[in-house]
C-alpha cells in the first residue's frame, strides 16, 4: 500500500491508508493506547486496541521519536474528542498493521517547544534533532516560499537566473577570502567568492542584461553575533537601468511579497522612503534607522533606501582609503580628476535597502569605464600593474564594449529573521555555524592528514606560544 501524508487523510474517512512518521506523546486511558504521529505535513492521532492483540503488544513497546509505519482506517473521532487546535483534530486512525522502522535514544533535549531555553551550544550540535521542531520546520517552509515568489517575479520581469562559479580567483575586495589550494597547480589558489560581483558584470558585457541568482557568499570576517562564514542573498544586475529604477524593481518586489506571503504584516510607508546617508547619520545617528511608528509592533514593516554614501572612507590602521561599498561602484563624478584630487568628498552611486533598523541589501551603479575602474583601485593604494594582475580579466572585457549597469543584492537571511521576529540569522538556516564560525554538528573547521597537505604541497605552521 502507498504511504499518505498524514494531511491528506482527511479524504480517506471510512477508507483503510498507509502513514509513517515519527512518533510523538504517548497515552494511555484505559486499555486504549493513543499515540501522535508526526510528518512534515501534519500530526495524526493513532489508536490501538486491545483487539489486535499482536500489534497492540508492539504498541506498548515504542517510545517517543521512534519511527514508525501503520496501516489502519481513517475514522471521525467520537463527539467530544475533536481537537480543533489541529489540522487532522477531526480523524484518527484506528490502527490494524505496525511496523517499527527505526528506533531512537533518548534526545539531548525537548523539541515541542520553542527551543529559546535551551543553549545554543547544544542546540547546533544536535541540529539535526532541533530542526524536528515546528518552529524551525515552518521558518524553512517560509523561506522557500520567499525565494520561490522571488524566483517568479523576476521571471516574469525578465530576469534570467544564472549559476556562477564557486571556486573563483582571489581578488582585494574588502572582506578576506576563503582560499582554496590547487593540487593540479602547485602553490596556487583558488577562492570562494564574496559575491558573484565580477561575474555579474561579465554577464552584462556578454549582453544578459538582466540577471538574478539565489548565490551563496563566503567571507572569512572575523566573529560576529549575526553573521555567518557562507549566507544567501538575492543577487540582481541589470544593464540599461539608472538608479531609480532599480529602487523601483526591488520596491514592487517586496511590497508584492508582503502582500502575497505575509497579509498579517503592514508596511509603514509607501513607496519606501529614500533617505541620503548624510540626511541619516543627521537625524538618526545611524545609516540603517528604525522608521517603524511603533517599535513594540512585531508586524509592522519599515522599509527604507539610503543613497548617496561617501565613496570613500580612511583607514587609520592602514593610512589609506578604502571604498565604502567595494571598488567597482560608481562614483558620482564628472572628471576622473576629482577621485585624485580629494578623495573624501567624492559621493557614489551607492544604495542600501533596510528594514526595522537592519540592513538587508546593498547595492550600486557599476563603474563600466576601464580608466575610472583603475583610478578607484589606485586611489585604494594599489598599482597599476598590480590592478591589471588582479583585475586584468574584466578590464579586459570591458575593453570590448560594456553597457552601463547596476546591481543590489538583498541578503534571504537577515530579511528572513527579520519579517519572522527572530533574535539571529542561525534561527532561518538549516544548518548555520556558531558567532565564531564552527560547525558543532559536522566538528568544523577540523584538522586533515598528512597524505592530504603533501598532496596539496602544503605544510602546517603552528603559531608560536605567547611569552607571558
Amino acid at each position: 500500500m502507498k504511504r499518505v501524508e498524514n494531511i491528506n487523510t482527511l479524504k480517506y474517512i471510512g477508507k483503510e491508508v498507509k502513514v509513517s512518521g515519527w512518533v510523538g506523546s504517548l497515552r494511555s486511558h484505559g486499555k486504549i493506547i493513543f499515540v501522535d504521529l508526526r510528518d512534515k505535513s501534519a500530526v495524526l492521532q493513532l489508536v490501538f486496541t486491545p483487539k489486535e492483540e499482536k500489534i497492540y503488544k508492539l504498541a506498548q513497546t515504542i517510545r517517543p521519536e521512534w519511527i514508525i509505519s501503520v496501516q489502519g482506517q481513517v475514522k471521525e473521532r467520537p463527539k467530544g474528542m475533536v481537537n480543533p487546535k489541529v489540522e487532522t483534530g477531526k480523524i484518527e486512525i484506528s490502527v490494524k498493521d505496525l511496523e517499527v522502522l527505526s528506533e531512537a535514544k533518548t534526545l539531548p533535549f525537548a523539541i515541542d517547544t520553542s527551543g529559546y531555553e535551551i543553549t545554543e551550544e547544544k542546540r547546533l550540535r544536535y541540529r539535526y534533532l532541533d530542526l524536528r521542531r515546528e518552529r524551525l520546520r515552518k521558518n524553512l517552509i517560509a523561506r522557500q516560499k520567499v525565494i520561490q515568489f522571488m524566483r517568479g517575479f523576476l521571471e516574469i520581469e525578465g530576469f534570467i537566473e544564472v549559476e556562477t562559479p564557486i571556486l573563483t580567483k582571489s581578488t582585494p575586495e574588502g572582506a578576506r577570502d576563503f582560499l582554496v589550494p590547487s593540487r593540479t597547480y602547485p602553490g596556487k589558489f583558488y577562492a570562494l567568492p564574496q559575491s558573484p560581483q565580477q561575474y555579474k558584470q561579465l554577464l552584462q558585457v556578454a549582453g544578459i542584461e538582466k540577471y538574478f541568482q539565489i548565490a551563496r557568499c563566503f567571507r572569512d570576517e572575523d566573529p560576529r553575533a549575526d553573521r555567518q562564514a557562507e549566507f544567501s542573498q538575492l543577487d540582481l544586475e541589470m544593464s540599461f537601468m539608472d538608479q531609480g529604477e532599480i529602487l523601483d524593481l526591488i520596491e514592487r518586489l517586496f511590497i508584492q511579497l508582503v502582500r502575497k506571503l505575509l497579509p498579517e504584516k503592514r508596511i509603514s510607508k509607501i513607496p519606501f522612503p529614500r533617505i541620503s546617508y548624510k540626511e541619516a547619520m543627521k537625524r538618526y545617528k545611524t545609516d540603517k534607522p528604525d522608521l517603524r511608528r511603533d517599535k513594540k509592533n512585531p508586524d509592522e514593516l519599515a522599509f527604507a533606501f539610503i543613497v548617496d554614501f561617501p565613496m570613500f572612507e580612511w583607514r587609520k590602521e592602514e593610512k589609506r582609503w578604502d571604498t565604502v561599498h567595494h571598488p567597482f561602484t560608481r562614483p558620482k563624478i564628472k572628471d576622473i580628476k576629482e577621485l585624485k584630487k580629494n578623495p573624501g568628498k567624492v559621493l557614489a552611486h551607492q544604495y542600501d535597502f533596510v528594514l526595522n533598523g537592519h540592513e538587508v541589501g546593498g547595492g550600486s551603479l557599476r563603474s563600466y569605464k576601464p580608466e575610472i575602474l583603475e583610478e578607484v583601485f589606485v586611489v585604494m593604494g594599489h598599482k597599476k600593474k598590480e590592478v591589471r594582475e588582479k583585475f586584468g580579466h574584466i578590464l579586459r572585457a570591458f575593453d570590448y564594449g560594456v553597457p552601463p549597469h547596476g546591481g543590489i543584492a538583498p541578503g534571504i537571511d537577515r530579511f528572513m529573521a527579520v519579517i519572522l521576529n527572530e533574535p539571529n540569522i542561525r534561527e532561518v538556516m538549516a544548518f548555520p555555524k556558531t558567532g565564531d564560525n564552527q560547525d558543532l554538528m559536522m566538528n568544523s573547521p577540523d584538522e586533515v592528514s598528512e597524505e592530504q597537505l603533501k598532496e596539496l604541497y602544503l605544510k602546517i605552521v603552528k603559531p608560536k606560544k605567547r611569552k607571558r
